[in-house]
């Protein structure tokens, strides 16, 4: 009987042995990351809904779940007790975490206007912001340490002019002489449409309304011990927007449809053609260090502002609610 030797044996073996281990062996784990959105799913989500839908997180190693938002859902609280990994927010949002001594951090920022208008009728004489000093305005009760609180700082308005926003446009269509707050993605059609004539949004951010809207937030521990997961959902997010705002949102507005049935596909339309003429995600610091991007000079312009309305003590560590770290390491727009 002829016997190959044992080497021989051993070394067509190995190789066979160890595909077959490589076979069993467990596919490389997707870390998982809780997103907690600001709002029901809709156009001003669209980075994180195309990032998702054109598998952009998967091949960053993530398994992202988005979680919509709703009036009654607490995003900061529930970040903060670990329900969610990350969630959406506002220059705000940390630094009042911050302020009550809860270590949240910012660290991108999505779009880099506001949406934040104030709504007047039309032909009431309204044609830019100082047209509405000494006008009742509808106010909703947090905007008022919000927005109202940089009105009274920077324009001179007064809490005499308050009235009460009661999440209803029924009141305002019904007075045409009524102002309310409202978003520059949604005012003309959402109004538009029940009135003879579109109605005046002014968009506060073109008056120097400086807060960072659909930001990244997360509990500073979570964020320095998930680093590397971290900077690809932020990385992940950025291709995502820019695929949004410079290519086919289709993938997005499929995502969004699906998620909230109830959704308009025309509002949806219309909102991506205001995010994208009026350079909302493209725009300030994004302009230099892609879509996400913050400033230094612009955290601490709008601490300022709202520490002299007195929404924050001027001692405030207001650097602690922010990182540059993630939210620059993209490239420019291309």
């Amino acid at each position: 009987m002829n016997f190959k030797p044992l080497s021989s044996c051993l070394r067509r073996a190995v190789p066979l042995l160890a595909l077959a281990g490589a076979m069993c062996l467990p596919a490389q784990a997707q870390e998982k990351i809780r997103f907690g959105l600001n709002w029901y799913p809709q156009a001003e989500h669209c980075g994180w809904f195309q990032a998702q839908a054109n598998g952009l997180y998967r091949k960053a190693g993530l398994d992202v779940e988005l979680i919509g938002g709703s009036p009654d859902r607490n995003i900061p609280l529930l970040v903060a007790a670990g329900e969610l990994d990350l969630g959406m927010g506002s220059s705000f949002t940390t630094l009042n975490m911050v302020a009550r001594g809860i270590p949240g951090q910012t660290i991108a920022a999505f779009l880099q206007k506001d949406p934040q208008t104030l709504v007047a009728h039309a032909d009431q004489g309204v044609a830019r912001l100082e047209d509405l000093k000494g006008r009742p305005v509808m106010v909703a009760k947090f905007s008022q340490a919000e927005f109202w609180a940089f009105l009274r700082q920077k324009y001179g308005f007064d809490d005499s002019q308050l009235r009460a926003y009661a999440y209803s446009s029924t009141p305002f269509l019904a007075d045409p002489k009524a102002v309310q707050q409202g978003y520059i993605t949604e005012d003309a059609i959402l109004l538009g449409r029940a009135l003879p004539k579109p109605p005046v949004s002014i968009l506060l951010a073109d008056y120097g309304y400086d807060n960072y809207a659909s930001t990244v937030f997360g509990m500073r521990s979570y964020i320095n011990a998930h680093d590397k997961a971290v900077a690809a959902f932020v990385e992940a997010t950025r291709a995502g927007w820019e695929q949004c705002i410079d290519g086919d949102y289709a993938p997005a507005l499929k995502a969004v449809l699906a998620a909230d049935p109830k959704h308009d596909e025309a509002l949806f339309h219309y909102k991506m053609k205001q995010l994208r003429e009026r350079a909302m995600v493209k725009s300030g610091d994004a302009t230099v260090a892609g879509a996400g991007a913050m400033s230094d000079a612009r955290w601490k312009r709008f601490f300022e502002t709202m520490s002299g309305a007195g929404i924050y003590a001027a001692s405030l560590d207001y650097k602690a609610a922010y990182s540059l770290k993630y939210s620059n390491a993209g490239g420019a727009w291309k």
